[in-house]
């Protein structure tokens, strides 16, 4: 998934967003930081969020079924991965990838698993903790071998 797809599908899903979260367009357009002209602009979709009006909205709607659906799962380590071209240390602790994630590989207290919607992928620890994430899969199976190799 690139940063233009994620506007896209944000942008494309905003009504569903605020609809969800019973907010009136003047209520959403104050949370997200956008007039209300341009809230409804991207909600008939004649114009398209920004990157920071994306972010700014799966950070407040990252509980939104809407949200966590259009990105399968935690849609702020999407955004985190895209904005950061990756991620490489040891981060939050997840469920490990019970709903969202396809596991590719377990070695050495380590696993990979693949999103089934955004396609990006991560590392765990043993303890489900997230240490890498890229949408780069011969980057990703690489650094996993680099890392269960070290524990040989």
């Amino acid at each position: 998934m690139t940063k233009e797809e994620i506007i896209l599908l944000i942008s494309d899903k905003l009504r569903l967003i605020r609809t969800e979260a019973n907010y009136t367009q003047d209520r959403m357009a104050t949370v997200i930081g956008v007039s209300k002209k341009t809230l409804v602009q991207i909600e008939k979709g004649r114009a398209l969020a920004n990157w920071t009006t994306v972010i700014a909205i799966c950070a407040l709607f990252r509980e939104s079924d809407t949200v966590s659906n259009a990105l399968g799962g935690d849609p702020l380590e999407v955004i985190e991965t895209i904005a950061r071209d990756g991620i490489d240390f040891r981060k939050e602790k997840t469920l490990g990838g019970k709903v969202w994630w396809r596991e590719l590989d377990r070695k050495r207290g380590y696993i990979i698993q693949k999103n089934l919607i955004s396609q990006h992928l991560r590392i765990l620890d043993e303890d489900y903790y997230r240490i890498y994430s890229t949408f780069d899969e011969t980057e990703a199976l690489s650094r996993f071998q680099e890392l269960y190799s070290e524990h040989e």
